[in-house]
């Protein structure tokens, strides 16, 4: 078990920094490449573990996929050319990759089986396995189909129309993956706008996709075309330093690439409703996916509620914004995020455990947490859980703490931002 004592900043954080690409058009970048006729070439691409688990099930494929520093290049050869794989294809920690790999292989004459580590055996299948049955998949696995194992042998898919329960984009992209290689129109009704890479990425590789509303159609047996990608930097790997700018004493930090999509920005929109002092310049570059530059300095903060619409747009930040609400004047109240309980760790009960460790003054609810703000946070021992934004909200929190941290699991961060400390040191020098 990895451990990592960290300490206090004293100085504040000062500088600009670049963050790594973003890990879901990363993982999709591998993914369209793959089923696309022709090269895609990939730069900026994340080098974390859970993409690399990606590159590694399309390699198990059929795929050929160079890799290195600086970009990947995909030959694709269509969706019908991927191959039957000789073995298990092992996603790794990453529920993206399982979730919209099923939704390709639930098209597909062959018979193959994923599986992920201990994290992934907990997280529920059905949401996903259950459309690509009505679709015309076989899928089974352990508790039918509920969890890993799962075992696929897809083709001859119909299209489905298909509301989805929960706001998922995973489960949107799954449904609109099949229905690429299904027959007919494909349509995905979200109760709530969920991020539109997939969407996004459809389009940028020739494909035809409509949306109206929180309708979204897409036809089968389209025929997509390589093309070339530079990914944004993550704007969930910004959020950290987005908050140590705010919360750490005399900082100052300026973030370039950030994607700016506006199906991912709530933690910007949540950041100005508390009072951050932060700065947005667009970039005017005519990509797939907006960027930008932001600048964000200490700043006072005041308590906001957060619920509705826009959790589905800051889901994956929840973790780091509780840390920013301790530091905010009166109270913060989280509602409507029962996603986070089906995350890599139940993120509610972890973080309320993580942090009131610190001292500070949380409450889990059924759906989200309330936390009393204006808190002195002192060091302790505390433990990732294996989770990666886990990891990265406690490291960020250590920043403020008075006394030493000892972080737990500390290779957990490795999974979306491997750069992540060398970023820190950057910060505080």
């Amino acid at each position: 078990m990895e451990l990592l004592t960290l300490r206090s900043n004293r100085n504040g954080l000062k500088g600009e920094i670049e963050v790594p690409g973003d890990k879901s058009i990363s993982h999709r970048s591998i993914m369209f490449g793959s089923i696309a006729n022709g090269m895609t070439t990939v730069t900026n691409f994340l080098l974390g573990e859970d993409c690399l688990s990606t590159i590694s099930c399309f390699r198990k494929l059929g795929v050929l996929i160079e890799q290195d520093t600086q970009k990947v290049v995909i030959y694709g050869k269509g969706m019908s050319e991927l191959q039957e794989p000789k073995d298990i294809l092992d996603v790794g920690n990453s529920g993206t990759t399982i979730r919209l790999l099923t939704g390709i292989l639930a098209g597909l004459h062959f018979h193959s089986t994923l599986i992920g580590d201990s994290s992934i055996g907990k997280r529920p299948m059905t949401r996903v396995v259950t459309p690509l049955r009505e679709m015309g998949a076989k899928i089974d696995g352990r508790e039918e189909g509920k969890y890993t194992p799962l075992s696929v042998r897809g083709g001859n898919l119909q299209s489905i129309t298909y509301r989805l329960p929960v706001a998922s984009a995973q489960v949107k992209s799954a449904i609109l993956f099949a229905g690429l290689n299904a027959d007919g129109i494909t349509t995905v009704i979200e109760p709530v706008p969920t991020r539109d890479h997939t969407e996004r990425m459809i389009q940028r590789f020739g494909g035809k996709i409509s949306r109206h509303e929180n309708e979204i159609q897409v036809e089968g047996g389209q025929k997509l075309l390589g093309t070339e990608i530079h990914v944004p930097g993550d704007i969930s790997s910004a959020a950290f330093f987005l908050v140590a700018g705010c919360i750490v004493s005399n900082s100052s930090i300026t973030l370039k690439n950030v994607g700016l999509n506006p199906t991912r920005t709530g933690i910007i929109d949540v950041l100005q409703s508390m009072g951050a002092s932060i700065d947005i310049q667009i970039d005017a570059a005519d990509a797939f996916e907006p960027t930008g530059t932001i600048n964000v300095m200490s700043s006072k903060l005041k308590g906001t509620v957060i619920e509705g619409e826009i959790i589905p747009k800051l889901i994956d930040e929840i973790p780091i914004i509780a840390l920013l609400a301790t530091q905010a004047e009166g109270v913060t109240v989280i509602k409507d995020a029962h996603e986070l309980k089906v995350k890599e760790t139940n993120r509610i009960d972890t973080v309320v455990m993580e942090l009131k460790k610190l001292g500070a003054d949380i409450q889990a609810t059924d759906d989200g947490m309330i936390i009393t703000g204006g808190t002195k946070l002192t060091g302790a021992k505390v433990n990732s859980h294996g989770d990666h934004r886990i990891g990265m909200m406690l490291a960020i929190a250590s920043q403020i703490c008075e006394g030493e941290m000892i972080l737990e699991n500390v290779n957990a961060i490795a999974v979306s931002y491997p750069a992540f400390f060398e970023h820190l040191h950057i910060l505080s020098n």
